[in-house]
């Protein structure tokens, strides 16, 4: 085989082993590339039960329940269009309320709820996380 043959196969078996690699990643992947849902998500798809997962959307107003251990909350997250009741114990951020936004890092159960490890409250009003931009109502038409 001359020399420009073997460079030639040489570039075509690195360009396959390229393109294997990256069809094993992206394959790999796919679970975790829909790892944010809304709460119309929640209602059209099936979550995953007990897998970690971020929930977005806005905090419905009249919804924070404290139970009486002091350091577990019970609210609701709604787009609009869809709800989903979510547990979460330990301590709130200051900017979590009624009528924000905010992501929820937790799981799904089985009954359809959510339990969060942790929650991430918006800073600002106008402030609203990409993945639900342009799904979501304006804030202020979710607090009336």
């Amino acid at each position: 085989m001359k020399r420009k043959h073997q460079r030639l196969a040489l570039g075509l078996a690195a360009f396959a082993a390229i393109g294997g690699a990256s069809g094993l990643a992206l394959s790999a992947l796919k679970d975790q590339a829909a790892f944010f849902y809304t709460p119309s998500d929640v209602a059209t798809k099936n979550p995953p039960v007990d897998k970690a997962v971020r929930l977005g959307g806005m905090v419905e107003t009249g919804s924070i329940r404290h139970l009486p251990d002091g350091v577990t909350i019970s609210f609701v997250v709604t787009d609009k269009e869809a709800k989903v009741p979510v547990r979460f114990t330990g301590v709130a951020p200051d900017l979590f309320k009624e009528g924000s936004g905010v992501v929820a890092e937790g799981r799904f159960t089985a009954d359809g709820g959510f339990v969060a490890d942790n929650l991430l409250a918006k800073h600002d009003e106008r402030y609203m996380p990409p993945e639900i931009a342009d799904k979501m109502p304006p804030p202020e038409t979710l607090a009336k």
